[in-house]
């Protein structure tokens, strides 16, 4: 058993690598050889934030490439929803005090049934949404796509850049936040990782107007972009489920969801403590009184959210959709889900590569298993 932390898989993971594996994996859903279970999230009230929530989350996936492992990746959240003076509004979280996370993506093996590894999820998760667009990105943006709308200057923001400058010849990325200080951040650090002109700028229609592909990689709870910046042979992607405007589906003309359709398993009815879209949570099982549950943001209505009903991406590898068809069109890549089966095969990746080079702390394998039947 191995105890990988992140500094161990920000050297094993290559953007490249992290496409790639995920391509694989996706395409083996048409087979039946991949497979996963759709993030579900259970709530509990809690003391320590009197605007906040216990969020307990999970997400599964099994895939035979790179190997055959199957992969549970679970965090452990206080949940808030802080609104802003200026009318902005986000989804925070944190795990024990402010700025600590608890994130385990735990990596079996199918074979024999055992543990192989657990792994901090923090540098893999930015990882893997990144790549899952840089796979978007692949399929769906115009081949000479050159600059790059990024709304945002996080972690995410960071891994997206480095996926897109993967797959597409990017020369310019424009970034927008809010804080003049984190994106002049970003701008001078990916400048110089990416060896291309990466410039702060004041608003967020600066950011997307005339870029080939745009990304919006924040916490918003509202949408970020506007129907109106999106103009003729853009590609368009996200991390959150309110992004994207509903007015702006009428503005693509080429959907490709990356996970399930919906939030979550349809067979499941929703109840009072059963809920679909609480914040980012696609499906929430809710615990707590009716005064503690005004607590959680409500569903809105006029967000397309986690569903779409649109062609699924293992469709768009396997050949069985059509992408883009014409430089004019316009596509949307909706950057969410299949995230269990993201986990094993990326999971599945840094353990090996891990594992080559040393890497990681071992931990007996008598402490994860038992002579007592369960």
């Amino acid at each position: 058993m191995l105890l990988i932390d992140n500094n161990a898989v920000q050297q094993v993971l290559r953007t490249e690598d992290c496409i790639r594996v995920q391509e694989e994996a996706f395409a083996d859903i048409i087979s039946g050889r991949a497979m996963h279970r759709p993030r579900i999230d259970t709530y509990a009230p809690s003391s320590a934030k009197k605007d906040g929530y216990y969020r307990f989350s999970s997400m599964e996936g099994a895939t035979v490439r790179p190997g055959p492992y199957y992969a549970i990746r679970m965090k452990s959240d206080i949940a808030y929803w802080p609104r802003t003076p200026d009318g902005g509004w986000t989804e925070q979280k944190y795990s024990v005090r402010p700025g600590l996370y608890c994130g385990l993506i735990m990596l079996f093996s199918t074979e024999h049934g055992g543990p192989l590894a657990m792994i901090n999820d923090g540098v893999l998760q930015h990882a893997r949404v990144g790549a899952g667009a840089g796979l978007g990105a692949k399929y769906l943006s115009r081949a000479n796509s050159a600059v790059v709308g990024m709304l945002g200057c996080g972690g995410m923001a960071r891994s997206y850049a480095r996926a897109f400058a993967a797959v597409r010849p990017i020369k310019l990325i424009r970034v927008y936040s809010p804080t003049p200080a984190r994106r002049a951040a970003f701008a001078q650090e990916m400048a110089a990782e990416l060896g291309i002109s990466v410039v702060a700028v004041d608003s967020a229609a600066a950011a997307v107007g005339g870029a080939d592909i745009v990304a919006s990689c924040t916490d918003s709870m509202k949408p970020t972009i506007e129907a109106a910046w999106i103009t003729k042979g853009m590609h368009v992607t996200n991390v959150g489920p309110a992004e994207i405007a509903r007015a702006c589906y009428e503005r693509f003309d080429v959907c490709v969801r990356q996970g399930e359709a919906g939030s979550g398993s349809q067979a499941l009815r929703e109840s009072d403590r059963l809920r679909r879209e609480v914040g980012q949570s696609p499906l929430a099982y809710i615990a707590g009184t009716e005064e503690e549950m005004q607590r959680l943001p409500a569903r809105d209505p006029n967000r397309v959210g986690f569903g779409g009903d649109f062609p699924h991406v293992a469709e768009l590898i396997t050949g069985r959709v059509a992408g883009r068809t014409s430089d004019d069109q316009v596509s949307f890549y909706h950057n969410f889900g299949n995230q269990g089966l993201q986990f094993a095969c990326v999971g599945g990746l840094v353990y090996e590569r891990a594992r080559a080079a040393g890497l990681g702390r071992e931990l007996p394998d008598e402490w994860f298993t038992q002579d007592v039947r369960n």
